[in-house]
């Protein structure tokens, strides 16, 4: 990006991380933002939200780090937990009520998978709480991709309108043509 940071870009006047968190709570009364240690610009953004910002120490090791903290930080008891990325601008709450809904109806699996509308898995990811050890021990920024993959056949994929899914903005250039592109 050059020295922007794409959760702070922004989609209709809303700063991409505002954007994630909202929809993230419009399905959940329990929010765990993941930031890098404060003093840092993505705080304001979601200050006013009811969410729980998390605070990773170690954020500039990779997308472990920040994995790995906000799955330490969950609530006990909890069942289920959603990875939702902060940089897909597409998603909606009404994927992550889909992905919800699939976890609910297919309880065999311990990982449910958003994916594309022909089937190549993306985000959001519903992790079973049997997993939430392995994803407490994380590190490096393969973002979980070995605990997914030995899952095996207990990965359920849960197809999603278009591309959104996997659709993320790496660079201003692909931020001004997904923008170009949009009614």
């Amino acid at each position: 990006m050059r020295g922007r940071d794409k959760l702070l870009e922004t989609i209709d006047g809303v700063p991409l991380l505002r954007r994630q968190a909202q929809a993230a709570r419009a399905v959940s009364d329990c929010v765990l933002v993941a930031l890098p240690p404060r003093p840092h610009p993505r705080y304001a953004v979601i200050t006013d939200l009811d969410v729980v910002p998390i605070n990773v120490p170690d954020a500039a090791e990779a997308m472990g780090a920040s994995i790995r903290t906000a799955f330490a930080a969950l609530p006990k008891g909890t069942d289920k937990a959603m990875l939702l990325l902060a940089d897909l601008p597409e998603i909606t709450p009404d994927d992550l009520r889909t992905v919800i809904a699939t976890a609910q109806s297919h309880p065999q699996a311990l990982i449910w998978r958003g994916a594309t509308e022909d089937g190549k898995a993306g985000h959001p990811i519903v992790f079973d709480h049997r997993l939430f050890p392995d994803l407490t021990q994380l590190a490096g920024d393969g973002g979980g991709q070995e605990i997914v993959k030995a899952a095996g056949n207990r990965v359920h994929l849960v197809r999603l309108p278009g591309q959104r899914a996997r659709l993320d903005l790496d660079t201003p250039e692909d931020w001004d043509a997904w923008r170009a592109g949009r009614p």
